[in-house]
């Protein structure tokens, strides 16, 4: 006889399915009318769905009730997020790009990602109460990295055609792919010094002595330089077997535009196995399989004749919808995953800081994070072109999944910051910290940055109507007319030309 059966496999996948197909059915509409991206939307969608509104998603009964499962779960699922969408970043960049446009790319990444740490820290330092300047550098480091996941729907769409140069569009997303694995340094310096100076280096001896040790030995050594070196290798190497397989014939098309995808996951499973940063090797993997890369092809080799070899996978894969598709999928899943674990309730109610205060800390920290660092090296940056350039990507640094990577990442290290089998008081006290403040930041980057675009555009579009506004338009107009004439060739001339040329 049959049965109702709801069981949470059946929910989850009945309500996910049910979302994707009704958000696509006015996708159009919403992305490139009303410019509103999915992580906005997905972000909603997980709330609504979510134990306290819908329960629909239900986060914490798939980690068995437990805390520490949903923290790994969460974890895990943002390391898949950033490491299969920075190979696909770094696949679509330009042949050669980082090694072409390095200059630009070590202003951003060194004094670029040390003005945002610091400034975010400081902030962070002044508004929450009773909080170690050591603490605060902790906290900034979480959100120093621009998120590639939300940065892709700010440099591709209708609006990013029309108003983002490409040159502009290609730093954005080679900055935020590279500066995401590189947000180690930042983070670890500061864990090392709460865990060995912290209380006196209560439980963990060895002082500031040890701690710099462990973070140029460790962090420097073994995370990031290994990282680069092990992404550079599987890069080209996997380059060179495809290329291999497909002078022969032996790979068919289908498992060809999946190659990339796949090379995201094998980085990601085996750096995960060795300890070494995979954010960071799964940009620089997909940045050296596109540098070598040679596309055999006969179509592309007739299409593209004049681009280098190297350039062709990018441009043999340009219209292929497979990466685009996958890369929508991920946006969807994690950012309404985010929607249904987001500690919603402690923003609210919680010794950390006021809530007023948070407020404060959001607005500042998009405000003053980013542009005050993309202004002072605009001189550095031929990329960015005028004020508006600046305001625009100063402004458009996202915090998302690559935040709470870093978060959970912290909690991780602080866990076993323990004395006598329990975890020490500063710690904890950070941990809680970084817990609230890092995780309103995210929602406030998200709803932010997802409505800046629709409400400047809405607010254009009202001040251009606005019937003072026109009448100075066409007051300008004729003013404009009154000191002009046509001249024989029927084109209109200032009367200051007019009398120059007599």
């Amino acid at each position: 006889m049959p049965t109702l059966s709801l069981s949470n496999f059946n929910i989850i996948c009945a309500t996910f399915g049910g979302f994707i197909a009704i958000f696509g059915l006015v996708s159009c509409l919403l992305k490139d009318r009303y410019y509103l991206g999915e992580a906005l939307i997905s972000l909603l969608a997980g709330v609504v769905l979510s134990p306290p509104a819908a329960d629909f998603i239900r986060p914490l009964e798939y980690a068995l009730g437990s805390e520490e499962n949903l923290a790994s779960i969460t974890l895990r699922f943002a390391r898949l997020v950033l490491g299969v969408q920075l190979v696909i970043a770094g696949v679509q960049l330009p042949s050669k790009y980082l090694k072409h446009e390095w200059k630009s790319m070590a202003w951003l990444l060194g004094p670029g990602m040390t003005i945002m740490w610091l400034s975010t820290s400081l902030l962070v330092w002044a508004l929450v109460p009773h909080l170690s300047f050591v603490h605060s550098l902790a906290v900034g480091a979480c959100v120093t990295p621009t998120d590639p996941v939300l940065s892709n729907s700010i440099v591709k769409g209708k609006f990013a055609d029309q108003n983002v140069p490409k040159d502009l569009q290609r730093i954005i997303i080679a900055e935020s792919g590279a500066n995401d694995g590189l947000g180690y340094p930042f983070l670890f310096i500061a864990l090392y010094l709460v865990k060995y100076t912290g209380t006196g280096g209560e439980g963990q001896p060895g002082g500031a002595r040890l701690a710099m040790a462990y973070w140029f030995g460790e962090v420097w050594f073994y995370i990031i330089v290994l990282s680069v070196i092990y992404g550079t290798a599987v890069g080209l190497i996997a380059a060179k077997l495809l290329h291999w397989a497909e002078h022969r014939k032996l790979v068919d098309r289908e498992s060809y535009q999946v190659y990339a995808i796949a090379l995201g996951l094998f980085v990601v499973g085996t750096c995960g196995l060795i300890g070494t940063d995979d954010i960071l090797a799964c940009f620089i993997a997909g940045n050296a399989f596109n540098f070598e890369y040679v596309h055999p092809i006969i179509l592309v080799l007739q299409t593209f004749p004049d681009k280098p070899a190297s350039d062709r996978f990018r441009l043999g894969t340009i219209d292929d919808s497979l990466q685009q598709t996958t890369d929508m999928l991920l946006n969807y899943s994690v950012f309404a995953w985010f929607g249904a674990v987001c500690p919603w309730p402690s923003f609210a109610h919680t010794d950390v800081i006021p809530v007023y205060r948070l407020i404060f800390l959001g607005v500042l920290v998009l405000l003053l994070r980013r542009i005050p660092m993309i202004y002072a090296l605009r001189s550095r940056l031929w990329q960015i072109k005028g004020w508006q350039q600046i305001l625009f990507t100063g402004f458009f640094g996202p915090i998302g999944v690559s935040a709470i990577f870093y978060l959970y990442v912290s909690h991780e290290f602080l866990e076993h910051v323990t004395v006598d089998g329990v975890v020490r008081k500063d710690a904890a006290r950070l941990e809680e910290v970084i817990s609230v403040v890092v995780w309103f930041l995210v929602i406030c980057s998200i709803v932010g940055h997802g409505l800046s675009i629709p409400l400047g555009k809405l607010g254009w579009k009202m001040i251009k109507n606005f019937p003072g506004a026109k009448r100075v338009r066409d007051d300008l107009e004729e003013s404009n007319s009154a000191n002009s004439f046509q001249g024989p060739d029927g084109q209109v001339v200032p009367h200051e030309e007019r009398s120059n040329k007599e």
